[in-house]
């Protein structure tokens, strides 16, 4: 990961800093460069929208749909507040598409998956309770409370959907590696991508968008963890 990076390079900085000044100052200038360049909206977007580029947003089919696939992300249980708000971007995301797909598809059940992690409650079950609040009859909806990954995901609900027609929801980032797990046991899910980072590429910028920014540091630094991803799941793929 770019921040990552950045870290260990200043560390390293740190370590050389008087015992050798040369290696020191390349190992900051390094930093500096890479903390520059992950932070720029036109390099974080180029390198995001090739990602989110790979598969359109999902339109109305003329055929019946069986399954709507949710993978899950995170939230937060808390006392007081609706399960809508305990969502995190990512869950809350994905949890709107697929009831704006369900609206088209009312003949479709709706499959949540995701653990519990730390929390009490598991990422299906809160995605759920939310659906549920927002009209989706609960016997609608299918809990896959177990899978702690994207990859578990597909192993446990692929038997459940195979040979039926199926949409699978996820941020569009994270898509492309998503549908690999899905097509290598045999599911071949029309992707509903969503959360999209980049919004319109080629569209007139302001000067406030060619100033680093935080936001934009991030957005780079999840377009590195998906790529290094999708290649990870290349070479288990080869090896296999």
């Amino acid at each position: 990961m770019p921040i990552n990076i950045v870290i260990l390079l200043l560390v390293a900085a740190l370590i050389f800093k008087g015992k050798n000044n040369k290696a020191s100052f390349r190992c900051l200038l390094f930093a500096i460069i890479i903390l520059l360049l992950g932070s720029l909206a036109p390099i974080s977007d180029r390198f995001m929208y090739v990602l989110e580029s790979q598969h359109p947003v999902y339109e109305k089919s003329n055929k019946k749909i069986d399954y709507i696939i949710v993978l899950g992300c995170r939230h937060t249980s808390t006392q007081n507040l609706p399960a809508t708000n305990e969502l995190a971007s990512c869950s809350l995301q994905r949890m709107v598409e697929a009831l704006r797909i369900y609206n088209l598809h009312p003949e479709a059940r709706i499959i949540t998956s995701g653990y519990s992690a730390a929390d009490t409650v598991s990422n299906a079950e809160k995605v759920k309770q939310a659906l549920v609040m927002l009209g989706v009859p609960e016997h609608k909806v299918i809990n896959e409370n177990f899978p702690k990954d994207t990859e578990e995901e597909a192993q446990l609900i692929s038997p459940r959907v195979q040979d039926t027609n199926a949409i699978l929801v996820t941020n569009a980032d994270h898509m492309p590696r998503a549908l690999g797990y899905f097509n290598a046991q045999g599911v071949y899910p029309i992707p509903a991508p969503t959360g999209h980072w980049v919004k319109n590429i080629d569209g007139e910028k302001s000067w406030a968008y060619y100033i680093p920014s935080s936001r934009k540091l991030n957005q780079t630094t999840i377009a590195w963890y998906e790529s290094l991803g999708l290649i990870v799941q290349w070479l288990k793929d080869l090896f296999n």
